[in-house]
């Protein structure tokens, strides 16, 4: 009777382990499936010194940096002059990377990049950087002194607690309406367009960036559709007009991946970037919230 009574217990015992053990076994399986949320913020901090931007730089950037801590992934161009504003204002903690932004050596007024990635992920988040600056720019003493800066792209490869990785390219481009600017950002497109199809075959891309091409003129229309395509990326915004008097030329662009896809929850401006006194920048700042999946 005792024996049975024990026998009766482990077998009880058995039974709820095996139960637990497939319940863990579902919740896990149930969290991998789960898409993971994550919001993105592209803005061009129009970050010249204060001598060329017009405005007082010194008030701005503490508070653009304030606002970048509501973003797990800030993407920022012309981020040049006042980049320890932003260090000293971010949330502590947050993982900083500037891209390719060593200052030219034979140029001490020269800028790099003006490329930044400021991320807020919690730490089993996976991020790993690469660099690279154009070969061509256009413009010294006249037109819009591009080359006084190393513009390029940034390229992260981001990988989730799940695993499933995926990329983001940073990136701006040589701005200026000239026929020899226009032919500049061809060439900028053509070596972003080789690098990915180079390295990210099949893999998910998010492009953003301030792009310099117009979505209202006719050419750069065209050299932006002919990149979309190159690529495989739309365009979840597809140049609506955000806020009130911007001229489009700042873009998120996006692919699905073979391993991982995205499914883009919001998109458009983020008005925390306009104050009293006005805007932060002469550009809008761009939000994107998706899922991936």
């Amino acid at each position: 009777m005792i024996s049975s009574f024990r026998a009766s217990k482990i077998l009880r015992r058995l039974i709820l382990l095996f139960c637990l053990s497939m319940t863990l076994e579902s919740l896990a399986s149930a969290e991998a499936e789960n898409p993971i949320e994550l919001n993105l913020l592209v803005y061009n901090t129009h970050g010249l010194p204060a001598i060329f931007s017009g405005d007082v730089p010194n008030e701005r950037f503490p508070l653009i940096a304030k606002e970048t801590n509501r973003y797990q992934i800030s993407l920022l161009q012309e981020d040049f002059a006042h980049h320890e504003l932003l260090l000293k204002n971010i949330k502590e903690g947050n993982t900083v990377e500037r891209g390719n932004g060593s200052q030219l050596t034979f140029c001490p007024f020269c800028s790099g990049s003006g490329l930044t990635t400021i991320s807020n992920l919690d730490k089993d988040w996976g991020l790993e950087f690469y660099s690279e600056a154009f070969n061509t720019c256009s413009g010294w003493l006249g037109k819009l002194n591009d080359c006084f800066a190393s513009k390029g792209f940034q390229l992260i490869r981001v990988t989730p607690p799940s695993g499933k990785y995926f990329f983001i390219l940073n990136t701006h481009l040589d701005a200026g309406r000239h026929d020899s600017d226009r032919k500049v950002r061809e060439n900028q497109l053509n070596q972003i367009s080789s690098k990915v199809k180079e390295e990210l075959i099949g893999e998910a891309l998010i492009l953003v960036g301030d792009l310099n091409l117009k979505w209202n003129d006719a050419q750069d229309r065209s050299l932006l559709e002919n990149f979309k395509n190159d690529l495989g990326l739309s365009d979840p915004i597809n140049g609506i007009q955000v806020g009130t008097g911007w001229s489009v030329v700042d873009y998120i662009l996006y692919r699905n991946g073979e391993e991982t896809s995205f499914e883009v929850l919001e998109t458009g401006e983020d008005l925390n970037f306009q104050t009293d006194k006005g805007p932060l920048s002469d550009h809008p700042a761009l939000f994107l919230k998706l899922y991936i999946n």
